[in-house]
Parts: structure tokens; sequence; C-alpha cells
């Protein structure tokens, strides 16, 4: 694994392409179609996408698994190219399987110690948090980064309302200086602006670009826009 995990030194806050990551970029299947997905995830590739999540709700693990076999067997090598990490959503085995740089799960998906049985010391590991305390709690237990959100109320997470941006700044403050947080949910260029002025310094944004006419262009302007608020 090329980008270290579990808190190693190699991937701290201050080095490695995880930290120097500002735009968290998923290729959803809820919004491509399989077989264009090599194509978008190149895109957001040349945009900038600092890192890049593979996320299939409603595929059990062999499903993700011969999904990316068929559809996306050269990503992987695609994301090194671009020394990007390559994540898995929800399925740790899945990650190992396809030889990816990490794994992304929620609240109800298990402890670290039982993900780092399965991928072991190297890999990526990260997790969804809801609440101030369960993102300090995420940096206790040794995660590599967070997902702060959703912020917004956002078709990906449907009956979970946003927790609104009220908390930004103090996860951003007491976690953020360790780890990365990246604020996810709801998040569009056009929120944006008010999203950074909360205090967040990364984002996920879904589906205004994987919906985007340019995917490439409109991506470049998110990272722009992200560089800027630096």
């Amino acid at each position: 694994m090329p980008y270290g995990g579990g808190g190693m030194e190699s991937d701290t806050i201050t080095e490695g392409p995880l930290a120097q990551a500002k735009l968290y970029g998923i290729l959803d299947t809820g919004y491509v179609e399989v077989e264009n997905m090599m194509h978008v995830a190149s895109q957001l590739l040349e945009g900038g996408a600092g890192v890049l999540q593979l996320r299939a709700k409603g595929y059990d693990a062999e499903g993700v698994l011969a999904l990316a076999r068929k559809h996306l067997a050269d990503l992987p090598a695609l994301c090194r190219k671009h020394q990007v990490p390559f994540i898995i959503n929800d399925f740790p085995d899945v990650a190992v399987a396809l030889g990816a740089d990490g794994v992304h799960i929620g609240q109800d998906d298990g402890s670290l110690a039982a993900v780092r049985q399965v991928v072991g010391s190297e890999m990526l590991v990260g997790r969804s948090t809801h609440s101030v305390e369960q993102a300090q709690g995420a940096l206790a237990e040794g995660f590599d980064y967070i997902g702060f959100g959703p912020l917004f109320p956002t078709p990906t997470k449907q009956g979970r309302p946003g927790i609104g941006l009220e908390n930004i700044r103090v996860v951003q403050e007491t976690v953020g200086c360790e780890i990365p947080v990246f604020c996810i949910g709801g998040v569009k260029p056009d929120n944006l602006e008010l999203v950074l002025a909360s205090g967040a310094r990364r984002v996920v944004i879904v589906s205004a670009l994987l919906l985007a006419e340019d995917v490439q262009s409109s991506t470049r302007e998110v990272v722009s826009s992200l560089g800027e608020s630096s």
C-alpha cells in the first residue's frame, strides 16, 4: 500500500496524499451508469480530486467486487498514476481483494480494531461521523480520517436530517488538526462558500460533480475554490 495508514508517520496531517487532499470524490452507482464509471473516474482525477471512493449502495461485497473487476479493473492503477488514494466503501475484504489504498466504514460497521484484522496496519481506514462526540471518538480510536455530516439533507442519506453547520469549526479545531476532516452531505458548488466560511477545510461533493455537464471542469473549479480557502 503506497499511502500508509493507522496513524503511521508516512501519512500525518502534514504530509502524504491524504493529507494534501481537499476534495474527496465519490464514484457512486446511484448517479453513474456502471459502463460509464471509468470515464467519470478519469474526469474526477483529471479535475484534481484528492481521494476517490467507490460507493455502490445496494450491492453486497461480492457484487462490489464483481462490478469493480468488470468495469473498473484499471482504476487502482489510474489512481496510483495520479497519486490519489483509492477507497472502497463499506467492505474491508473487498478493499483487500482489489488492492485498494483504504476502506471507509459507517458508525454501525464495527470497530477500527475489527477492520484492521482484515486489512492490516497499512491501509487507510475512514469513519463516517455525525456529531462532535463521534468525530472526537473516531480520532481517539485511531481512524486515519473522518467524514463529518450530512451537513444538509441529501438523497444519498435518505431519512437522515442534516446536522447543520454550527459544529464544523469545533470539529475542525479539535479533530482536523490531527487527521483530515471531510465535510459531507448536500455540499454543492453553490453552498461551498458558506460551508468554508463555517470552518470546513475539506469537503466531499457527490451529485453536483457526477451529474455535471463537464465533470472535469466542475471538479477543477471546486478544487480551485478549496485552494483559495486554505
